[in-house]
């Protein structure tokens, strides 16, 4: 398989979130729902995605399939879990 080209951006309104593109002249033509919600895509690198790349919070493959399909892969940031503290439990 070859490789597949992508720009990664992050989001100015939503800390974690990231945008993967085919073409860092792709953003104009990605839904307008969506680039609202993005907010000013801030570029952060370009990688080139294959299969025994992994990636830290993505699967790669799912990555490449949106890439592939639908121009874009949005990744969401990560949920967050509190830890609780609950007190002495004697």
């Amino acid at each position: 398989m070859s490789d597949t080209p992508c720009w990664i951006y992050r989001s100015s309104k939503k800390n974690e979130m990231y945008l993967y593109v085919v073409s860092e002249h792709k953003l104009q033509e990605l839904p307008a729902e969506l680039m609202r919600r993005f907010g000013e895509p801030q570029f952060v690198m370009q990688l080139d995605l294959n299969l025994d790349r992994s990636l830290a919070r993505a699967d790669v493959a799912t990555v490449i399939d949106n890439l592939q399909d639908k121009g874009f892969h949005l990744q969401m940031p990560p949920t967050l879990e509190p830890d609780l503290y609950y007190g002495n439990e004697d």
